[in-house]
């Protein structure tokens, strides 16, 4: 009686816990998100008054980090430290730092996302919770709440940052004693968000494609190429990291020259077309407009180096770009609806180069329609195969027993 006592209280401080975050969290998503949205707008109007002074914003990015950061300098590597139990918390700087540093990245034109930064404010902030003696030992769950948060307040996807954020940690291992305070957390944070006008990108596929031996071979080759193009994202975000951080050792100098040689770049392509999110690619993908043979490689090399170079932001925004413009440009080889190939390609290249599978599938589902979950299943399985490699989070780990916590 007295253990069940126990595990009854225990659920209790989580779901309170999840209150507090999701609330938290949405608010301050919607902060984030509104400043970011601004930002985009400033650049894409002004692109010869922002773009060339990129190498400037990241040399103040730099220098706020050295000076003021501490450790926040770690960015995801706080979080992952904190689910690997090798620290408490993750500073509470963090915060002001990550947002102003992102919003200076977009505006002066860094290729560069925005679900990173959303992870990190809500996991800085369910980590703070564990400061308290009563919720001391229960830093990795809060953290895992906090994820949740913090993805679903920014991108209005409950059900897929609740499953994103069970499955990120550990490869192979899913935390589903979880998955009813993530929820909580993560749908609490989107509701905010939602009411307080945030937008959320969601268009519906409509695809009534046969589930025919022809079409499933059709659907598995297509996953081996998006499961490609994701692992080529986080072998290369990898080895550029440390290459650059060996010919360059000073963070600053490697910021400021690395910022006005992308700054020509990013000009010279299009005027910007490969700055910021990607959201202009993804909308194109899916509206019918001109997507180039390239566009999905370029926009892969640009945020790469955005990234290695030091520059603040995150990834998962830049892959579904790099994946739906990739989808577009490979379904007319298979025969295959474009708009259904470049949804697929939206989840699958992110599951590759994140490690995740069930948050990517429901992603499908959220953002596209449920009806086109059965397709994704098919891609990703494929994906599947090559969880055990390379990701964009260095810390993560795999568990090779595969299994439940």
């Amino acid at each position: 009686m007295q253990k069940q006592d126990s595990k009854i209280g225990h659920f209790l401080k989580l779901e309170g816990c999840s209150i507090l975050v999701g609330l938290s969290a949405g608010l301050l998503d919607v902060v984030f998100g509104r400043g970011l949205l601004y930002v985009s707008e400033m650049r894409t109007s002004f692109p010869y008054l922002t773009i060339p002074f990129l190498g400037l914003a990241g040399l103040i990015i730099t220098y706020g980090y050295q000076r003021f950061g501490g450790e926040s300098r770690k960015g995801m590597g706080l979080v992952f430290e904190v689910g690997h139990g090798q620290r408490e918390s993750i500073p509470k700087r963090l915060i002001p730092l990550v947002i102003v540093s992102t919003w200076l990245t977009h505006l002066f034109g860094g290729s560069a996302g925005r679900e990173g930064v959303a992870v990190q404010l809500g996991a800085t902030l369910a980590s703070s919770l564990s400061r308290f003696k009563f919720l001391k030992l229960y830093a990795r769950e809060l953290l895992i709440i906090g994820i949740a948060a913090g993805f679903g307040g920014l991108f209005q996807t409950p059900m897929a940052a609740t499953l994103f954020a069970i499955e990120l940690l550990i490869v192979g291992r899913l935390s589903l004693h979880l998955l009813f305070p993530a929820f909580t957390a993560a749908y609490l944070a989107s509701s905010i968000s939602y009411f307080l006008g945030l937008e959320k990108f969601g268009y519906l596929i409509k695809s009534d494609l046969p589930f025919t031996t022809t079409n499933i071979t059709k659907l598995l080759l297509v996953g081996v190429l998006f499961a490609l193009v994701g692992k080529l994202f986080a072998l290369g975000l990898g080895y550029l990291k440390s290459r650059l951080s060996y010919i360059i050792a000073n963070p600053c100098l490697k910021i400021f020259l690395g910022g006005i040689l992308l700054s020509v770049v990013l000009l010279t392509l299009d005027q910007g077309r490969y700055s910021g999110l990607g959201t202009n690619l993804i909308e194109a993908s899916f509206l019918g407009r001109e997507i180039s043979p390239y566009d999905w490689l370029l926009k892969l090399m640009i945020t790469i180096f955005t990234i290695a170079i030091g520059f603040q932001g995150g990834e998962v925004t830049p892959l579904f770009a790099i994946g739906t413009s990739f989808g577009v440009v490979i379904a007319p080889l298979f025969g295959l609806p474009v708009d259904l190939v470049a949804g697929l390609g939206y989840v699958a290249v992110f599951a590759a180069a994140t490690n995740t599978i069930l948050g990517p599938l429901m992603i499908m589902g959220e953002v596209f329609g449920f009806a086109n979950i059965p397709y994704a299943f098919v891609v990703l399985v494929v994906v599947s195969l090559w969880q055990k490699a390379s990701s964009i989070y260095s810390l993560q780990q795999s568990d090779d027993t595969m299994g439940f916590s």
